[in-house]
Protein backbone atom coordinates (compact mmCIF):
# COMPACT_ATOMS: atom_id res chain seq x y z
CA UNK A 1 0.00 0.00 0.00
CA UNK A 2 1.50 3.31 -1.12
CA UNK A 3 0.53 6.32 0.95
CA UNK A 4 0.78 9.62 -0.87
CA UNK A 5 0.83 13.08 0.65
CA UNK A 6 0.31 16.12 -1.57
CA UNK A 7 1.29 19.58 -0.44
CA UNK A 8 2.12 23.04 -1.73
CA UNK A 9 -1.30 24.31 -2.69
CA UNK A 10 -2.05 27.94 -2.00
CA UNK A 11 -3.76 31.11 -3.16
CA UNK A 12 -1.84 32.81 -5.96
CA UNK A 13 -2.52 35.59 -8.44
CA UNK A 14 -2.95 34.88 -12.12
CA UNK A 15 0.43 34.71 -13.83
CA UNK A 16 2.10 33.42 -10.69
CA UNK A 17 3.77 30.11 -9.93
CA UNK A 18 3.41 27.28 -7.44
CA UNK A 19 5.22 24.01 -6.90
CA UNK A 20 3.22 21.07 -5.63
CA UNK A 21 4.94 18.16 -3.95
CA UNK A 22 3.87 14.57 -3.57
CA UNK A 23 5.75 12.38 -1.14
CA UNK A 24 5.32 8.66 -0.67
CA UNK A 25 5.85 6.21 2.13
CA UNK A 26 6.87 3.29 -0.07
CA UNK A 27 10.57 2.52 -0.33
CA UNK A 28 10.09 1.22 -3.85
CA UNK A 29 8.72 4.55 -5.04
CA UNK A 30 10.93 4.55 -8.11
CA UNK A 31 8.98 1.60 -9.48
CA UNK A 32 5.77 3.64 -9.60
CA UNK A 33 4.51 6.05 -12.18
CA UNK A 34 3.09 9.13 -10.46
CA UNK A 35 0.44 11.42 -11.81
CA UNK A 36 -1.50 14.54 -10.96
CA UNK A 37 -5.24 15.01 -11.34
CA UNK A 38 -7.37 17.99 -10.47
CA UNK A 39 -10.96 18.61 -9.60
CA UNK A 40 -12.52 22.01 -10.07
CA UNK A 41 -15.71 22.95 -8.18
CA UNK A 42 -18.69 21.12 -9.61
CA UNK A 43 -16.59 19.04 -12.00
CA UNK A 44 -15.04 15.58 -12.09
CA UNK A 45 -11.40 14.74 -11.61
CA UNK A 46 -9.33 15.28 -14.76
CA UNK A 47 -5.82 14.27 -15.74
CA UNK A 48 -3.08 16.88 -15.51
CA UNK A 49 0.31 15.17 -15.85
CA UNK A 50 2.16 11.94 -15.23
CA UNK A 51 5.76 10.77 -15.02
CA UNK A 52 7.33 7.33 -15.28
CA UNK A 53 9.27 5.75 -12.45
CA UNK A 54 12.65 6.67 -13.89
CA UNK A 55 11.53 10.16 -14.84
CA UNK A 56 10.44 9.18 -18.32
CA UNK A 57 8.04 9.34 -20.07
CA UNK A 58 6.03 12.38 -19.13
CA UNK A 59 2.57 13.28 -20.38
CA UNK A 60 0.50 16.43 -19.97
CA UNK A 61 -3.01 17.45 -20.71
CA UNK A 62 -3.09 20.01 -23.51
CA UNK A 63 -4.24 22.92 -21.37
CA UNK A 64 -1.07 22.83 -19.20
CA UNK A 65 1.58 22.04 -21.81
CA UNK A 66 4.34 24.63 -21.74
CA UNK A 67 3.22 25.92 -18.32
CA UNK A 68 3.45 22.90 -16.01
CA UNK A 69 6.41 20.56 -15.52
CA UNK A 70 6.35 17.26 -13.67
CA UNK A 71 9.59 15.92 -12.20
CA UNK A 72 10.71 13.52 -9.51
CA UNK A 73 13.51 12.88 -7.02
CA UNK A 74 13.41 9.20 -6.18
CA UNK A 75 16.07 9.61 -3.50
CA UNK A 76 13.52 11.73 -1.63
CA UNK A 77 10.48 9.67 -2.63
CA UNK A 78 9.04 12.83 -4.11
CA UNK A 79 7.34 14.03 -7.27
CA UNK A 80 6.85 17.70 -8.07
CA UNK A 81 4.48 19.67 -10.26
CA UNK A 82 5.91 23.06 -11.13
CA UNK A 83 3.06 25.29 -12.26
CA UNK A 84 3.91 28.56 -14.02
CA UNK A 85 1.76 31.20 -15.69
CA UNK A 86 -1.19 30.12 -13.61
CA UNK A 87 -4.69 30.99 -14.78
CA UNK A 88 -7.96 31.22 -12.86
CA UNK A 89 -9.13 28.09 -14.67
CA UNK A 90 -6.31 26.16 -12.97
CA UNK A 91 -8.19 26.58 -9.70
CA UNK A 92 -8.89 23.12 -8.34
CA UNK A 93 -8.03 20.54 -5.75
CA UNK A 94 -4.94 18.73 -7.01
CA UNK A 95 -4.42 15.04 -6.26
CA UNK A 96 -1.30 12.95 -6.68
CA UNK A 97 -1.72 9.34 -7.75
CA UNK A 98 0.53 6.34 -8.25
CA UNK A 99 0.47 3.08 -10.17
CA UNK A 100 2.90 0.47 -11.45
CA UNK A 101 1.82 1.45 -14.98
CA UNK A 102 2.15 4.86 -16.63
CA UNK A 103 -1.40 6.08 -17.24
CA UNK A 104 -3.28 9.16 -18.30
CA UNK A 105 -6.65 7.78 -17.24
CA UNK A 106 -8.19 7.63 -13.77
CA UNK A 107 -7.36 3.97 -13.16
CA UNK A 108 -4.42 4.71 -10.87
CA UNK A 109 -4.27 2.32 -7.93
CA UNK A 110 -3.29 4.80 -5.26
CA UNK A 111 -4.66 8.27 -4.55
CA UNK A 112 -3.43 10.82 -2.05
CA UNK A 113 -5.45 13.53 -0.39
CA UNK A 114 -5.81 16.73 -2.34
CA UNK A 115 -4.18 20.10 -2.02
CA UNK A 116 -6.12 23.26 -2.91
CA UNK A 117 -4.81 25.60 -5.58
CA UNK A 118 -6.70 28.86 -6.01
CA UNK A 119 -5.73 31.33 -8.73
CA UNK A 120 -7.23 34.79 -8.42
CA UNK A 121 -7.76 37.03 -11.41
Amino acid sequence: QVQLVASGGSLVQAGGSLRLSCTASDGTFSSYAVGWFRQAPGEGRTFVATIGGSGYPTYYTNSVKGRFTVSRDNAKNAVYLQMNSLKPEDTAVYYCVADRVVRTSREFDYWGQGTQVTVSS
